[in-house]
């Protein structure tokens, strides 16, 4: 098996997962996985597409994310992971697609608006 490469994305983040043949090492920008990302929701995220496919331990995967906040970046790889595992196995896509792991999350930061506060907020108007 060569090395698979995906990209999965969510919000301002983008992650390119490459899977290949290994003993279940995660790799996040060069750093081990449980030091990249330290709390146990967001490794649950990274680790959900293998667990639900049954191959934890199989592969090893090295992730290249960058821009967004650590959540985006969680579930970018998610994402990317997901579609490399239907790669590997389409029969994976059933077993993906009903929890939601293949779908790109379209919500972004709307932008703020000129002569407002934010996007929707407005300037507290006062009346003298």
């Amino acid at each position: 098996m060569e090395v698979i490469h995906k990209i999965g994305r969510r919000k301002t983040a983008v992650a390119r997962v490459y899977v290949a043949k290994g003993k279940g090492n995660i790799t996040v920008n060069k750093k081990d996985m449980a030091e990249y990302f330290t709390t146990g929701t967001l490794q649950y995220k990274v680790n959900q597409p293998i667990a639900l496919t049954n191959n934890d331990g199989n592969f090893d995967i090295t992730v290249n994310v960058y821009g967004g906040g650590i959540t985006g970046q969680a579930e970018a790889i998610r994402l990317g992971l997901s579609r490399a595992m239907c790669e590997l196995d389409p029969e994976n896509r059933a077993i993906l697609k009903p929890e939601g792991l293949l779908t790109r999350d379209p919500r972004m930061v709307e932008r703020k608006k000129f002569g407002q506060k934010k996007a929707r907020k407005k300037f507290q108007f006062s009346k003298r």
